[in-house]
């Protein structure tokens, strides 16, 4: 048994009750499909919000599955008769995972949220009372103080890293930071072997609960901070990080406070990435950055990217530094405290972004890729638009991409064939009644969704790649009907191809018949 002030945890051992524990849930029909089908829409998004009440109200029978939710989600004690007939009760209070309270009721020593896996499986995460539900407001909900090593559950950075993840088979991945276990539970589906780190002891012990409770392999767990548990021999070909990557003043909580200056956390992380990573392989962060008076942040994340690493570094939001307190303090339920205390945290921040010169903090992925390319490629990019996740197969996509025109000079691209991406559609802005657009674009319904402006050859050129005809030929046609000189056409397109290609709007096909 594990004990901390958050409280004592499930036994790791008992491999007999967690596989009975999830035989019974299973039939319960304790599952994300069966929750939503319970709960319905709004009261089952409501608990993303860390709003209880419409699922209080839903669970107000007496079935084997409200009883569960009220048990493992709800933390609402349920009288013993009742789970009886759902659990096998003396096994789980001796493992440890219920607790027999006043009154002949049973209690939860964990939640347990299900997780429908990407291929539909059943999985169960595993967390701290009050985490289960809302991510890290539900720690807030624990009376307005967090436990310094209280661990969370699903929330939607965790969601956002499994999404974004290349899920490729690989024999190796390491999960640094692995809090409740998701990324290595993620990972153990397609890597041979699986290692999570954790400062944490804590967070170790509930990722064990976490792949035993969903049915996946162990992890080998190791506690430590970053790569200090790694091996100097040791290397991976996928590893990924939800780290504490907030930035404050202080480090009073173990799940987001990387404890480092700024964003020095991250910045190591992704430097040390690198010498681990085997070739070809795969390294994905969520991180915050800090936006530096007189420093362009840009070029700060270039400068973190290891040699002998391509990386593809996307900013989706950017908040103010008061933004940026007000959400974090929101965060650990401090606006809940005496206003006294609220103000003299608040100032400590301020402070701490004052003396650095921080006029604002941006958040986003990393994404790196092992190469031994001469002049690995460095895309830092801002994009706040909506995606469709999951964004696994885009990532390795657009790495992909990079080898291509990496590997092409202009002639060899214009002696290329390209199919335009699925789902691509062109949009005509101008003028109500004008004889011409003022512009054309082109916008992608799928992955990222991007948009790009061209030029009407850059649509037209668009327009017919089907993999027939090679990029030369279809702007020679474009030159005849246009009547331009095909040379200066031949000239000056190429870096509109590249750029079509770079951000997926083209694909690179071999020709047909060939």
């Amino acid at each position: 048994m594990s004990n901390s002030s958050a409280g004592t945890l499930p036994s790791t051992d008992r491999t007999d009750v967690t596989a009975r524990l999830r035989e019974a849930l299973l039939a319960a029909s304790f599952t994300a499909d069966g929750l939503l089908d319970l709960l319905g829409a709004p009261a089952y998004a409501a608990l993303a919000r860390s709003e209880t009440v419409p699922a209080l109200r839903a669970t107000r029978g007496d079935t084997p599955l409200e009883t569960l939710v009220r048990l493992f989600l709800l933390q609402q004690p349920v009288p013993h008769a009742r789970v009886t007939d759902v659990l096998p009760v003396d096994a789980c209070v001796e493992a440890g995972w219920l607790l027999r309270t006043g009154g002949d009721e049973l209690a939860a020593t964990v939640d347990v949220r299900p997780y429908g896996g990407p291929e539909g499986e059943d999985w169960f995460i595993v967390s701290d009372l009050g985490c289960a539900v809302g991510g890290a407001g539900g720690v807030s909900g624990r009376g307005g103080t967090a436990d310094a090593e209280v661990v969370l559950g699903v929330g939607g950075a965790s969601t956002t890293l499994a999404g974004i993840t290349v899920r490729t088979p690989v024999a190796a991945a390491l999960d640094l930071g692995t809090g409740s276990g998701i990324q290595a539970l993620h990972a153990a589906r397609h890597a041979t072997r699986v290692t999570a780190t954790d400062v944490n002891p804590r967070a170790l012990h509930i990722t064990a609960l976490t792949l035993a409770l969903s049915g996946a392999p162990a992890a080998d767990l190791r506690q430590g901070s970053l790569f200090e548990p790694i091996r100097d021999d040791e290397s991976y070909d996928l590893i990924v990080s939800n780290p504490p990557f907030v930035i404050s003043p202080g480090a009073r909580l173990t799940y987001r406070d990387g404890g480092m200056g700024g964003d020095d956390l991250c910045r190591t992380l992704v430097q040390q990435s690198g010498e681990r990573l085997n070739e070809g392989g795969f390294a994905q962060f969520l991180a915050n950055w800090q936006h530096v008076e007189g420093e362009d942040w840009q070029d700060r994340l270039r400068s973190w990217v290891p040699r002998g690493c391509d990386a593809w570094i996307v900013q989706r939001e950017v908040q103010d530094v008061t933004q940026y307190a007000e959400l974090w303090l929101r965060d650990a339920g401090d606006h809940r405290g005496g206003s006294a205390d609220y103000q003299a945290r608040y100032d400590a921040w301020l402070d701490e972004f004052e003396e650095r010169k921080v006029r604002a903090v941006g958040f986003g992925w990393i994404a790196m890729r092992r190469t031994d390319a001469a002049e690995p490629s460095i895309t830092v990019e801002e994009w706040p638009h909506p995606v469709e996740q999951p964004l696994g197969d885009t990532v390795r996509a657009h790495f992909d991409r990079v080898d291509y025109l990496r590997a092409h000079d202009d002639a060899s691209l214009l002696a290329g064939h390209f199919t335009l991406a699925a789902e691509v559609v062109q949009e005509q802005v101008g003028l109500p009644g004008a004889e011409d657009p003022e512009h054309v674009v082109l916008r992608q319904n799928r992955g990222m969704r991007r948009a790009t402006r061209v030029d009407t050859v850059g649509a037209g050129f668009a327009g017919v790649c089907d993999g027939t005809l090679s990029a030369g030929r279809i702007l020679d046609a474009i030159a005849q009907l246009v009547g331009e000189d095909p040379v200066a056409l031949r000239d000056r397109t190429p870096a509109q191809i590249r750029l079509l290609v770079e951000q997926g709007f083209l694909e690179p096909a071999r020709p047909r018949g060939a």
